[in-house]
């Protein structure tokens, strides 16, 4: 089996070294615009199934192309581009993966995808991803579903200066995370809210105090789950970050427009990227990711709760980062299933879909845990 890994980040190389190692029959090849970025990645990975193919996720027909090339594709490029790659993958009649942080909802493709006999599974990371599963299991569970909430963040294991934070991540989808509307549910309505509002205080067990603030996290979940009266997601990070973002944000720091700097025309927020990149990426300091779900309802006339933590850490054996666990093998899992057959349903399916079915939700969790991953359920009450 032929499978296309498009990107070569932290989350990119992660899925393919997994995939690598799991089906050691497959070919993996990771796709991207640098050559000398994926040598490198290949190289890192050491297994003798993994190669490279330099491919332009943003040169459609080429892309096409590519992909027919192959059996199963991977999409972990940035944001932008992610949509982009699910056309192409639809338009090209394969499979498709995608953890990238697109702004576009992949849910309107749905119709060309089942046309293409394709299955797309969007938003395979942490959040949106497996926050998505846990939403779509418990709500199953449900006569009623009446809230759904869902706090998470990547952190450092202690706050580092001058933010708090180090990124684990992309730059890019860090800033987009900062600036793109937020969407919620409250009071059975779609409401807009500014990102980084509505900050309040949680406590995770085994962290400690964390500030939560709006990000538009719910993604799919805003149309999939019907008659919700209230449905939010927030980022965790340490108390502090979000005055010091907003000051940034004040003052342009992440800005789109371009502006006149001498003679050169700069959107400041290329220039607080390549800031972020350079200050903020600093691999010697082990991270973690904390996750809580809650979804509340009515059960058999009672009211019912389930809670679900997840707290994974840097695993210092094989140095890979909480934030790229989490991300990275939920879709490893995911496109092994496909490549197995397990996953028959077409269109575009994101994972609450998937959550309630009891079979995949358990194989799921069960392969997360085999890689150290555990998710924590409160029993209902």
């Amino acid at each position: 089996m032929e499978i296309l890994v498009l990107g070569y980040g932290n989350i990119g190389s992660i899925i393919a070294s997994d995939l690598a190692t799991s089906m050691p029959s497959a070919h993996i090849v990771i796709g991207g615009r640098r050559t000398s970025k994926i040598e490198e990645v290949v190289k890192g990975i050491k297994r003798e199934n993994v190669s490279g193919i330099q491919v332009d996720a943003r040169k459609h027909n080429s892309l096409v192309k590519i992909m027919k090339e192959f059996d199963l594709a991977i999409g972990a490029l940035p944001g932008e581009v992610g949509f982009q790659s699910i056309k192409a993958a639809i338009d090209s009649g394969i499979d498709l993966v995608d953890v990238s942080y697109m702004p576009e909802n992949p849910l309107i493709l749905n119709k060309e995808a089942v046309k293409a006999d394709v299955t797309i599974v969007p938003d395979c990371g942490v959040a949106p991803g497996l926050s998505n599963l846990l939403v779509g299991y418990a709500a199953s569970k449900l006569d009623d579903v009446r809230d759904i909430q869902i706090f998470v963040g990547g952190l450092p294991e202690k706050p580092i200066p001058p933010l708090g934070y180090t990124i684990t991540w992309s730059a890019e989808g860090l800033i987009d995370e900062y600036i793109r509307i937020a969407k919620v549910i409250e009071d059975g309505r779609l409401v807009k809210k500014e990102a980084l509002t509505d900050v309040e205080k949680i406590e995770f067990p085994g962290v400690g105090s964390l500030e939560a603030f709006y990000t538009d996290g719910l993604r799919t979940l805003l149309y999939t789950m019907k008659g919700v009266q209230s449905m939010k997601e927030k980022t965790l990070r340490y108390e502090g970050h979000i005055s010091k973002i907003k000051f940034l944000k004040a003052l342009g720091f992440l800005g789109e427009d371009p502006i006149e700097v001498g003679k050169v025309n700069l959107a400041p927020r290329e220039l607080t990227v390549k800031l972020f990149q350079d200050k903020l990426k600093k691999p010697e300091i082990p991270d973690l990711l904390a996750m809580k779900v809650k979804v509340c309802g009515i059960k058999e006339n009672s009211e019912t709760r389930f809670i679900y933590h997840l707290l994974d850490r840097y695993d210092e054996t094989q140095g890979i980062t909480a934030m790229a666990r989490t991300t990275g093998y939920p879709t490893s899992i995911l496109t092994q299933m496909l490549a197995h057959n397990m996953i028959e349903e077409k269109g575009v399916l994101p994972l609450e879909k998937l959550g309630p079915k009891e079979k995949i939700f358990n194989y799921i969790l069960r392969e997360l845990k085999q890689r150290g991953i555990e998710i924590n359920e409160v029993p209902p009450c």
